[in-house]
């Protein structure tokens, strides 16, 4: 009841969570992130297999890449439907992140709770614990992950669709950064609207994609593979931010 992980965050949402976020009045962003991938890596740890699914395949330039598409409820401060108390004002209809916080939805993330929002008092040895050995206690938490993940799969191709329909075609190079579109919420909605409920393949969404980074070396690494890579400064939309990891470069 802190509420200090429901202020300035982009929470990860699938397509129908985006749209009911929409509805009610929120803002939807869309982060967007690509991998360089001319070959399928071997990696038994199973971290690429992951991606992969998770991803679309496309092209930069002469460049094969897999593109990671994130619809985000975003917003600055409190949330929307943070009341006074700290209670949740959409606890019923919140979105499945919020339902499985502070546990991770990606395998390969470590759970670490220094580094959750949560209060010292949240991880004292008398309150009920959250995982024992690694794994995760709660049963319906279990349950929202397994249904997160598959979520995560489902749903790439209506996520490609809805990018194509609303002309996002730029991502960061993955591990960088985040290419952040802010779309027209109307031609957002429109392609949320259409997607709701139809099995999409990603396959069939044919996009050529466009690299974003704040660091020079990149871009031009990036060129020199074939890759078509700009700069924020290189007269972008308004409607393209970038969020950097690292400092310009």
């Amino acid at each position: 009841m802190c509420g200090k992980c429901c202020h300035d965050l982009r929470l990860p949402i699938d397509t129908g969570e985006a749209l009911q976020w929409m509805r009610n009045g929120g803002q939807v962003q869309v982060l967007c992130e690509a991998i360089p991938w001319p070959t399928d890596p071997e990696d038994p740890s199973g971290l690429a297999a992951y991606k992969r699914e998770r991803s679309v395949a496309a092209v930069s330039g002469e460049l094969p890449v897999r593109v990671v598409i994130t619809l985000v409820a975003a917003f600055e401060g409190a949330c929307p439907h943070l009341r006074s108390d700290m209670k949740c004002g959409a606890y019923e209809v919140r979105p499945r992140v919020c339902r499985i916080y502070p546990a991770e939805v990606n395998p390969f993330v470590p759970f670490m709770p220094a580094q959750k929002a949560c209060p010292p008092e949240a991880w004292a040895t008398s309150m009920p614990p959250m995982m024992i050995d690694g794994a995760l206690v709660d049963a319906q938490t279990v349950t929202l992950v397994a249904r997160s993940r598959r979520a995560g799969v489902e749903d790439m191709g209506r996520k490609a669709l809805v990018c194509h329909r609303v002309g996002v075609f730029v991502g960061a190079l993955a591990n960088e950064g985040f290419a952040v579109h802010t779309p027209s919420p109307a031609a957002l909605e429109a392609a949320l609207v259409e997607v709701q409920g139809i099995d999409v393949d990603p396959d069939e969404i044919h996009q050529e994609w466009i690299f974003l980074t704040n660091r020079s070396p990149t871009r031009d690494v990036l060129q020199a593979a074939g890759a078509l890579a700009v700069l924020p400064d290189d007269g972008l939309p308004d409607t393209i931010g970038y969020l950097p990891f690292h400092p310009v470069a």
